[in-house]
C-alpha cells in the first residue's frame, strides 16, 4: 500500500556558525540541526499518465504566498528523482497536494523540508527507496539533505556534510514568527558588511543528560546571523525578549536567517502555555517536542 501523505518537519539551527568562505562564494557553516513536530504535509492526490507531467496544489494557511509553477521545490525535486529513477515504462505522473502549515521564509527550512518530503513520498510510489536520494537532494539546496534524513544531525561545509550529533534529552520547544518574511540573502550580506570575523565549529559534547545541561551548553555558541537579523527587522529581538521572559524558557534564539525563533522547555504543558501567550500579540507560535525521525 502507497504512503498518503509525508510530514515536511519544520527544521531548526540551534546554532549556527559561519566558519568560512569558500572560492565559488558560498559559505561554509555548522550547525546543530533539530526538527520539529510543526510540519507541512504532502500527499499524492491522484495518479496522472505517464508523460503528462508532475502538477502541484497548494493550500493551508501560508499557502496562498506560494506558486505552484515548475519551479516550486516540489516539483523540482519530483522531476529530478524522475530523471535519476529507472521507472518502469507507464509508470505515473503524480499529483501532489502540498498543505502548508509552516510560514515561508522564516528560517525553518520549510521549501527544504517539502522537497526532501517529495522525494520520500515519490520514492516509495514509484517503488525505488533504494534508490540513493543524497545526490537528488544536495542538487536541490543545502537544506535539503539534512531534511531528507529528517532526525538530529550536525550539518557542516554547505550543508553537504553531515555528521552524528551529540545525544539530546527529550526536549519541548515552541516556534514564534513574528509574520514577516526574511529573505535569506539580504541577512547574509548584512553579516559580511558587519565585518563579523568568521567563527571556528563548536566544541560539543557526546551529549547532554537534561534540558537544563543542553542550555548551558549552548550558550556557548552563537547563531551568526541573528545580530544583523534584528538590525534589519527589530520585531525578532521582541520576539527573543518576549521568549526569554517565559519563566520556564531555558534558552532562546533565532533559527538559520530568521526570522523564527525558538525557546526550549523541559515541560510540553509549559512550552504550549508560552506559545498560547505569544499567540496574543499576533505572532504565529506552536509548540511540540523535538523529534528524532
Amino acid at each position: 500500500m502507497l504512503p498518503d501523505r509525508s510530514m515536511a518537519r519544520a527544521k531548526i539551527n540551534l546554532f549556527l556558525h559561519v566558519t568560512a568562505r569558500r572560492d565559488d562564494g558560498y559559505h561554509e557553516l555548522d550547525s546543530l540541526v533539530v526538527f520539529a513536530e510543526t510540519a507541512d504535509e504532502l500527499a499524492l492526490a491522484a495518479p496522472r499518465p505517464a508523460g503528462s507531467g508532475m502538477s502541484l496544489e497548494i493550500d493551508g494557511p501560508f499557502g496562498a504566498g506560494l506558486e505552484a509553477g515548475p519551479d516550486n521545490l516540489v516539483l523540482r525535486a519530483a522531476e529530478g528523482l524522475r530523471k535519476v529513477a529507472s521507472l518502469p515504462e507507464g509508470a505515473p505522473d503524480w499529483q501532489i497536494r502540498l498543505t502548508k502549515n509552516l510560514p515561508v521564509a522564516s528560517g525553518i527550512g520549510g521549501g527544504s523540508a517539502d522537497a526532501a518530503a517529495a522525494l520520500r513520498l515519490l520514492a516509495a510510489a514509484w517503488q525505488c527507496e533504494n534508490l540513493d536520494l543524497a545526490p537528488v537532494a544536495a542538487g536541490l539546496g543545502a537544506d535539503v539533505p539534512v531534511c531528507l534524513m529528517q532526525k538530529t544531525q550536525r550539518m557542516q561545509g554547505i550543508g553537504e556534510i553531515l555528521v552524528a550529533a551529540p545525544r539530546l534529552p527529550r526536549c519541548a520547544m515552541v516556534l514564534v514568527n513574528p509574520g514577516i518574511s526574511v529573505p535569506t540573502p539580504t541577512v547574509f550580506r548584512a553579516w559580511k558588511e558587519s565585518g563579523a570575523p568568521f567563527r571556528p565549529a563548536a566544541s560539543l559534547p557526546g551529549g547532554w543528560n537534561d534540558v537544563a545541561s543542553m542550555a548551558h551548553g549552548l550558550r556557548s555558541t552563537s547563531n551568526d546571523l541573528q545580530a544583523p537579523a534584528i538590525a534589519l527587522y527589530p520585531v525578532i529581538g521582541e520576539v527573543l525578549d518576549r521568549l526569554e521572559y517565559s519563566q520556564t524558557c531555558l534558552f532562546a534564539r533565532m533559527s538559520g536567517s530568521g526570522a523564527t525563533c525558538f525557546g526550549l522547555y523541559a515541560d510540553l504543558d509549559e512550552a504550549r502555555h508560552a506559545a498560547e501567550s505569544l499567540r496574543s500579540h499576533g505572532w504565529w507560535a506552536e509548540a511540540g517536542w523535538i523529534q528524532e525521525a
